[in-house]
C-alpha cells in the first residue's frame, strides 16, 4: 500500500498535463500511486498519460466518461485508490517542490488524523505567484496538533478546495465521502469532510501551485451553472444541522454560504438571462429563510440592508440598489472637446463597410503578411474550390506579390477599399500568422489560426524569459488580444497542440488535423517530383541535399553557417546543394554575396517549399521547423548545430534537439562534409533516428488535412465526423528523386 493515492482528472489540460504528472512523480518522496483518469484515452490528454505510464508503474490509469465531469472523474479516482491517504491535483495545476514529504511529516507529527489541510498558491497564467491563498486558517488556530471542527474557529470554510488537504482514505471510504454532481461540488465536499472528521490538523506551508487560467475558471464562467450554487447552498446547510448542530459553526457556515449567493446575485454577468437571475433570486430568498439559523444577527449598513432584501425577496429594490452603488459619477465633457470631435476627418473605410451585414460565403485567406500564395492557407484555399464551391474565396496580398497568384483566385491587395471590404463582411477568415490589430472579430464570424510550423523554439507567451525572442515577437497583450479572435487552431502533431495551448492561450478549438501545406507529400507523384527537379534546374544525376537554416534572432541580416562554398566543393560531382534562407533575409547583402558565388542552386524565392522539398534527396538544416514538414517524406535529415548552445539560450527550445534528432549531428563544418562523404546521412543509425522523429512529429499529416479543415470549419462537419487519421506505417510518401530515377 502506497502512502499517498493523488488523482488527476486529465481533461483538456494537454498543454499543462505533462508538467502536473512531473510535479508527483519527481517528488523526492516516492511512495506514491498516481491515478490519471482520463475522458479519452485516444485523445491528447489519454496518449500523454499512457505514454507515462509505460514508463512509470507508479502510474494507474482510470476512465470516466466526459459527461460525469470533473466530480465523476475524482469518484472514479477514490474508487481506484489503494494509498493510506488521499490527495487531490487538478491537471493543469503541480505540487510544489518537496510538498509530499512535507505532507507526509505533519500527518505524523499529528498522530495521522483524518484530514490535514494545508495551502496553496494561486499562480497567474502570466504573471506568477499570488501568494498563499489560505492564511485566514492559521490565524487564531488551535495550538493542539490535531482537533475536531468545533475547536477551530475557521473552519469549515466552503472556500477549500479539495486539492488543499490530505484525506486519510479509510475515512473518505467509511463515511461514502463522494463529489456531487454539478458545479461548485468542492464547497460540499469540503464542508463534508470536515464536518465528519474526528480529527484535523494544518499545514501553514504551500503545497500546491493552482493555475489561474486566461480563460478563467469554469467555475466563474458566464451561465446558468451558477443555479447549481443553490444547490450547494442548500445541501450543505442541511449537512450541517443534520452532522454538527453546534450553532456557531452552523452560523459560521451560513453566513459563508450566503455571501458567495449574494455575490452572484449581485453580479449580473453571471446568468445574463435575466429571467433565469430573478429565478435565482428567488430561490435563495426561499433557502435564505429555510436555513438561517434561529439565533443569526444581521449585520448594520449596507451588507445588512442586502441581507434583508434578500430574505424578503425584493429583488426589484436588491437590483436598484446594486445599479446606484456602482453608477459612476456623470463626466461632463467640455464644449472644445465636443467642437474637437466634429472637426475630425472623414471615417476610414473600414468602419463603414463594418455596418454591412456578414457575407456567409466569404472566405479570406492570408499567409506571411500577404507574400503570396503559399502555406497551409493555400492549401486550404485550393481544396475549399474543390469540396465547397458555394463559398467565394479571397487571397490576400502586397503589391508585388499579387502577380504570382494561380488562375482562378482572388487576389486583394493588403490596404486597398478592396481588402477593407472583405475583412469586414467576410464570415471566414484564414491566417497563418495574425492579422493587424485594426481588424475587428464580428459576432458570427469564424478565425482560423493555421499556424506555419512545430514549434521547437519557444513560441508566443512562452517567449517572455528570453529578451532577445521578446524583443522580436513585440506586445504580449496585443498578441493576447489577436489569440481572443482565434476560433480554430490547427495542430500537425500532439507536441504542438501541447504547446500551443500554453504559448497561446484561448478559448479557441483544437483542429488536430495535420498540416495542409504537407498534404503534397502524399499526393505528388513521381512524375511530380521529377518536374519539379526539372524547373529547378537540378541535374538528373547529381544527389539534391536542401540546406534551410532558420532566422536567428539575435542577428540582422544573411550570414551562412557554413562556408557554402568549400562545402560544395567538398562534396563534388555527385551532389548539389539547393539553399532555401529563412525569408526574413530575403534581399540581404549576405545572401546576394552566396548567389554570386555560383557554388549552389538558390531556391529562396521559389513560391512552395513543399515543392522543394520534393525535389531534395535529403535535408541539411540546423533548427529549422522545416525539419518537421520533411521528416514526412521519410528522406535524410542531418542537422547542422553549430551554435546549439547560443540558440537555445537565445531563443528557447521545447526539447533538447540533439538528444532527439530525425538523423545525424554535426557540430562543425568538417564533422558536417565527413557525414556525407562517409555516408552517414543515410546510414542505419540515421533510418531508426528519423522513425522515432516521425512517430512523434508527423502523427496527423496523412494527405487529407485540407479537407478535414474544410470539412469541420467551412461545410460544418462535426470533429468525430472527419476522416480518421491514417496510420504512420500505412502511409507512402513521394518517392525521393533517387529512386525515382532509378527506374
Amino acid at each position: 500500500m502506497s502512502r499517498f493515492s493523488v488523482v488527476v482528472p486529465a481533461h483538456e489540460v494537454g498543454g499543462r498535463l505533462p508538467g502536473c504528472l512531473d510535479s508527483v512523480l519527481g517528488q523526492p518522496f516516492a511512495d506514491v500511486e498516481l491515478i490519471a483518469v482520463v475522458s479519452d484515452p485516444e485523445g491528447l490528454c489519454g496518449s500523454i498519460v499512457a505514454a507515462r505510464a509505460d514508463a512509470d508503474p507508479r502510474i494507474k490509469v482510470v476512465h470516466s466518461p466526459p459527461a460525469n465531469g470533473l466530480p465523476g472523474a475524482r469518484n472514479a479516482g477514490i474508487a481506484a485508490a489503494e494509498g493510506e491517504f488521499l490527495l487531490f491535483l487538478d491537471g493543469d495545476d503541480t505540487f510544489a517542490p518537496d510538498a509530499l514529504a512535507a505532507i507526509d511529516a505533519r500527518l505524523k507529527e499529528t498522530g495521522e488524523p483524518d484530514l490535514l489541510v494545508f495551502d496553496h498558491e494561486r499562480v497567474h497564467w502570466f504573471e506568477g505567484s499570488r501568494g498563499a491563498a489560505l492564511e485566514r486558517l492559521w490565524q487564531g488556530a488551535p495550538a493542539a496538533g490535531a482537533v475536531p471542527v468545533e475547536q477551530h474557529p475557521a473552519l469549515p470554510d466552503v472556500l477549500v478546495p479539495a486539492w488543499s488537504a490530505a484525506y486519510r482514505r479509510a475515512f473518505v471510504t467509511g463515511h461514502e465521502l463522494a463529489f456531487p454532481a454539478g458545479m461548485f461540488t468542492d464547497m460540499e465536499w469540503s464542508v463534508a469532510a470536515a464536518l465528519r472528521a474526528d480529527r484535523i490538523a494544518l499545514l501553514d506551508r504551500v503545497c500546491v501551485r493552482h493555475l489561474l487560467r486566461r480563460q478563467g475558471s469554469r467555475n466563474r464562467a458566464p451561465g446558468p451553472h451558477y443555479l447549481d450554487l443553490l444547490d450547494r447552498f442548500d445541501a450543505v446547510m442541511r449537512l450541517a444541522a443534520e452532522l454538527k448542530p453546534y450553532a456557531p459553526l452552523v452560523g459560521r457556515v451560513f453566513d459563508q454560504m450566503v455571501q458567495e449567493v449574494l455575490t452572484t446575485a449581485a453580479s449580473p454577468w453571471r446568468v445574463p438571462d435575466a429571467a433565469l437571475r430573478r429565478q435565482y433570486f428567488k430561490r435563495a430568498s426561499r433557502l435564505y429563510r429555510q436555513h438561517r439559523p434561529a439565533d443569526h444577527r444581521q449585520p448594520g449598513g449596507a451588507p445588512g440592508l442586502r441581507l434583508a432584501l434578500l430574505a424578503s425577496g425584493s429583488y426589484a429594490a436588491f437590483c436598484a440598489l446594486h445599479a446606484a452603488a456602482g453608477r459612476p459619477a456623470r463626466k461632463v465633457r467640455p464644449a472644445r472637446d465636443r467642437l474637437r470631435r466634429l472637426r475630425r476627418p472623414s471615417q476610414h473605410p473600414y468602419k463603414a463597410f463594418l455596418k454591412r451585414p456578414v457575407d456567409e460565403n466569404l472566405a479570406v485567406f492570408s499567409a506571411y503578411w500577404g507574400r503570396g500564395y503559399t502555406c497551409n492557407p493555400a492549401a486550404v484555399e485550393a481544396t475549399a474550390r474543390r469540396l465547397a464551391p458555394h463559398i467565394t474565396t479571397v487571397f490576400l496580398v502586397t503589391e508585388d506579390s499579387g502577380a504570382q497568384m494561380p488562375d482562378g483566385v482572388e487576389s486583394v491587395v493588403i490596404g486597398s477599399p478592396r481588402y477593407w471590404e472583405v475583412m469586414a463582411t467576410a464570415k471566414y477568415t484564414f491566417n497563418n500568422v495574425n492579422f493587424e490589430m485594426a481588424i475587428r472579430k464580428r459576432p458570427g464570424t469564424v478565425h482560423v489560426q493555421t499556424q506555419h510550423g512545430t514549434p521547437l523554439k519557444r513560441m508566443g507567451v512562452d517567449q517572455v524569459e528570453f529578451p532577445a525572442a521578446a524583443a522580436a515577437a513585440g506586445d504580449f497583450g496585443k498578441l493576447l488580444q489577436r489569440v481572443d479572435r482565434w476560433d480554430f487552431n490547427i495542430s500537425s502533431n500532439r507536441h504542438s497542440t501541447e504547446v500551443w495551448e500554453r504559448a497561446y492561450p484561448g478559448a479557441y478549438e483544437s483542429l488536430d488535423v495535420g498540416y495542409p501545406r504537407n498534404d503534397a507529400f502524399y499526393t505528388s507523384t513521381a512524375e511530380d517530383v521529377l518536374a519539379i527537379r526539372r524547373r529547378l534546374g537540378i541535374p538528373d544525376d547529381r544527389i539534391a541535399v536542401l540546406y534551410a537554416p532558420t532566422h536567428r534572432d539575435y542577428r540582422k541580416d544573411f550570414a551562412a553557417q557554413l562556408d557554402l562554398a568549400a562545402f560544395c566543393a567538398a562534396l563534388g560531382d555527385d551532389f548539389v546543394v539547393l539553399l532555401r534562407a529563412h525569408h526574413f533575409y530575403e534581399g540581404t547583402a549576405g545572401l546576394e554575396a552566396t548567389r554570386r558565388s555560383g557554388a549552389l542552386i538558390d531556391v529562396t524565392a521559389h513560391r512552395s517549399p513543399e515543392e522543394v522539398c520534393l525535389a531534395a534527396d535529403a535535408l541539411i538544416t540546423d533548427y529549422s521547423s522545416i525539419m518537421f514538414d520533411y521528416a514526412n517524406l521519410d528522406r535524410p535529415i542531418v542537422v547542422y548545430a553549430d551554435d546549439w548552445d547560443v540558440y537555445r539560450e537565445t531563443r528557447g527550445v521545447y526539447f533538447d534537439l540533439l538528444a532527439e534528432p530525425p538523423g545525424a549531428v554535426a557540430r562543425t563544418q568538417d564533422e558536417l562534409t565527413r557525414i556525407f562523404l562517409g555516408g552517414e546521412w543515410d546510414d542505419e543509425r540515421a533510418g531508426r533516428l528519423r522513425a522515432a522523429f516521425r512517430e512523434r512529429f508527423c502523427e496527423f499529416d496523412d494527405g487529407r488535412a485540407a479537407e478535414r479543415v474544410v470539412r469541420r470549419v467551412l461545410l460544418g462537419e462535426p470533429a468525430d465526423a472527419l476522416p480518421p487519421v491514417v496510420p504512420l506505417h500505412e502511409r507512402v510518401p513521394a518517392p525521393a528523386p533517387g529512386r525515382v530515377l532509378q527506374h
